[in-house]
Parts: structure tokens; C-alpha cells; sequence
């Protein structure tokens, strides 16, 4: 049986941002199913105006999700126990608006979604256009620190290294964002309209295990 030898490597890669995500909320609620629908769309339409005003195109806003739920209340009856009393209809309409990093064109973005009678919620993800790059180097760099680590190992047990065996890897989905956390706050409308910032560098990182043949 040959003698094989075993190491994980470790992968780390920084990336400026050139890509921003904005993801909007918005919800509806009424007694009757029919006016909290009318009332969903409705914040919608008005949420749609307010970003094509500031030159967006009405095809770039998407729906990420939409979902209804009935709301109960829980009352306490004459026995002293409770009881869930109906209450009406929640419309959630999630939305995400992406564009090139431009800190101006983000300010009339913020400003405009600030100022919106639909108010959104708003989180905002600085991230990558096409991340595929920056991945594919994460990964080199892992294989690279598992090969450098294997021949330190071989050299110290006097030993060489032989063939790979075989790779493991987990194929799982690498987060792609920066880590810098902007706040939408009641202050943006007038803070939205003059403020330039650089968001923090991503910082990828992953792993995968080699084993290779050892030879004396």
C-alpha cells in the first residue's frame, strides 16, 4: 500500500467591489385580501416612480419574492385561556435594483427611496458583476498553499513527494460581498445627496484537500 500524505489548503483573495445591490421591502396589510393587494401594488407603482425619476429603468427593479399570510390575534376569552382571533392579510414584495458601482448614481438611488411615501426597508450589498474570476483565483491560491505545505512536510520527514491522488472539495457557495455595512437612516435624503466612499475590499477565502503519493 503506498504511503500517502494528506493537507488542506488554505485559499484567500481580495477584490475591489464594482457592483451594487440594493434590496428593497415592502409590505401591505388590510382586513380584506383585496385592498391589501391594492395597496401592495400600489406601493409598488410608487416605488417603481420614484427610481425611474432618478433615471433607472422601470425593467431593472425585479421581484426577488412575493407572498401572502393570513395575521392572527390572540385574545383572552372569558375562561382566561386565549384564542387566535383572525386579523387580516400581510403582502411581503421583496425587490433588488443592481447597477455598477457609482457613488453618485447609489446617492440618487438612496435619496430617492428615502424620500418614497411607499419607505421601503433597504439593505445594500457591495459585491462583484461576475465573481467567476476572483473564485477560480481563490481556488488557485488554495492549491497552491496545499502544495507548499505538502513539499515543507515531505522536506522536514525526508521524504518526496509523489503523484495527487486525489482532490476534496465541497463545491459550496462563497459569499461575495463586502463586508462594509451602509445604514439607510432618517438622515439619508439630505446625507444621500453629497457623500463619496470606497467600500471595504472582499475578501473571499476557501479550502480543499490533496492527498499525494510520499516516496523515501
Amino acid at each position: 500500500m503506498n504511503k500517502t500524505i494528506t493537507v488542506t489548503g488554505n485559499g484567500k483573495v481580495s477584490a475591489r467591489p464594482d457592483y451594487v445591490r440594493l434590496t428593497m421591502s415592502l409590505e401591505a396589510k388590510d382586513s380584506q385580501y383585496d385592498k391589501a393587494m391594492e395597496m401592495a401594488a400600489n406601493k409598488i407603482e410608487k416605488l417603481d416612480a420614484c427610481l425611474v425619476a432618478v433615471g433607472f429603468e422601470k425593467s431593472a427593479i425585479k421581484t426577488t419574492s412575493f407572498q401572502v399570510r393570513t395575521e392572527y390575534d390572540n385574545v383572552r376569552d372569558k375562561y382566561g385561556g386565549y384564542k387566535q382571533v383572525f386579523k387580516g392579510y400581510a403582502v411581503g414584495h421583496n425587490l433588488k435594483l443592481e447597477f455598477d458601482l457609482d457613488t453618485k448614481r447609489l446617492a440618487r438611488a438612496l435619496t430617492a427611496i428615502a424620500q418614497c411615501v411607499a419607505e421601503p426597508h433597504i439593505s445594500i450589498d457591495f459585491t462583484l458583476k461576475d465573481p467567476t474570476e476572483v473564485r477560480d483565483e481563490v481556488l488557485k491560491a488554495a492549491t497552491e498553499n496545499a502544495r507548499r505545505k505538502a513539499l515543507v512536510l515531505c522536506e522536514a520527514a525526508g521524504v518526496t513527494l509523489g503523484d495527487l491522488l486525489s482532490i476534496n472539495y465541497s463545491w459550496g457557495e462563497i459569499k461575495v460581498s463586502s463586508r462594509t455595512d451602509f445604514v439607510l437612516s432618517e438622515a439619508a435624503p439630505v446625507m444621500a445627496k453629497a457623500f463619496d466612499f470606497e467600500p471595504e475590499d472582499i475578501d473571499l477565502t476557501d479550502t480543499a484537500t490533496f492527498v499525494w503519493e510520499i516516496h523515501k
